[in-house]
């Protein structure tokens, strides 16, 4: 059996706040082979980009990050020294930040910053690097790619800055790449070309990448795997075909309800809605921290919620239907 390229388990995240600790992200398990790619999936504020932050190494020093296992091909990330996880930044492990205009730096050039990370990680010349810059911008659809170089961010559209984002991530060809909304500038068209570019140079260099968005018609299009993130927990995960076909938690099935599905949705028919709010991870957190929302709620669900299904598509519900749906789903 292959071995997971990225291996995480009980990934915790803890933020002091003024009225004690926010818990952002508790005990979250993943697992990423080679070439595979997984989104996560969920709602703003659920610790989707925390956890991408924390596998890159990239929290803020008031924030404390925990792990019983973070292992990237052999290397503990949970005990790599700032020299080490600078060999893997850039070189290994990428990331595509969800708003360009903060991540690139305004008073340096795009082609400075394109061949930067390669001149640093790469025995190659200036000369190789701009080729490879000039490469990429074309590959994601940047017209006149050679005269970008000298331009700076606040001369490019935001749909621009995103794409040069994403040359720059794949500039040293990484083994694993990390996708914030990626596409969040871009208008629904270079959506798709941008999601299928990503797709497709993963295929191509046996390429990982972790996907964090909430649009599910995204993830229909590109996950192996889905992970279905609510208030710092995973509630769901599975290979994407048994998440969208076979939804086991009350919380996937209501984010499923709430997008139109073609062929299915009824012209003019109401989408379904999930009422309420998520609740304050601040202190202590017990339960399942969907039950102020979720219909089937009842009092056991105050107590510890146990994991159901196999290492394949797994829950957290205590909920008769979501075991019934795995069952059905693994007979």
């Amino acid at each position: 059996m292959e071995k997971p390229l990225l291996s995480v388990r009980n990934l915790t995240i803890d933020i002091p706040v003024g009225g004690g600790t926010l818990h952002a992200v508790r005990g979250i398990d993943f697992d990423l082979n080679r070439g595979e790619t997984l989104c996560i999936v969920g709602e703003s504020g659920s610790g989707k980009s925390l956890t991408s932050l924390a596998v890159m190494g990239l929290l803020g020093k008031t924030i404390r990050r925990t792990a019983d296992r973070m292992d990237f091909d052999g290397t503990d990330l949970t005990r790599a020294n700032p020299r080490t996880m600078r060999t893997l930044r850039g070189a290994r492990m990428s990331m595509i930040f969800q708003e360009p205009m903060t991540s690139l730096n305004p008073a340096y050039t795009i082609g400075d910053q394109l061949t930067e990370a390669l001149l640093l990680h790469k025995p190659v010349g200036r000369e190789a690097a701009r080729a490879r810059a000039v490469e990429l911008l074309e590959k994601v659809g940047i017209t006149a790619a050679e005269s970008r170089l000298s331009q700076y961010p606040h001369q490019l559209s935001g749909g621009l800055r995103q794409r040069v984002m994403i040359a720059m991530a794949l500039m040293c060809e990484p083994e694993l790449i990390i996708a914030d909304e990626p596409t969040t500038a871009l208008d629904v068209t270079i959506q798709a070309q941008i999601l299928r570019l990503l797709y497709d140079l993963g295929r191509e260099m046996n390429m990982a990448m972790i996907l964090i968005t909430h649009d599910l018609g995204v993830v229909a299009r590109v996950a192996d795997k889905v992970a279905v993130m609510y208030a710092g927990e995973l509630v769901e995960t599975g290979p994407a075909a048994d998440v969208f076909n076979t939804p086991s938690h009350p919380y996937t099935r209501g984010l499923l309800r709430c997008i139109p599905l073609p062929g299915k949705t009824e012209r003019g028919s109401k989408l379904g809605t999930i009422p309420g709010i998520v609740p304050s991870l601040v202190g202590d957190v017990q339960g399942c921290a969907f039950r102020t929302r979720c219909p089937y709620a009842e009092d056991a669900c105050r107590g510890d919620i146990p994991r159901y299904g196999s290492a394949g598509h797994a829950f957290r519900c205590i909920h008769e239907d979501g075991k019934r749906h795995v069952e059905e789903a693994t007979a």
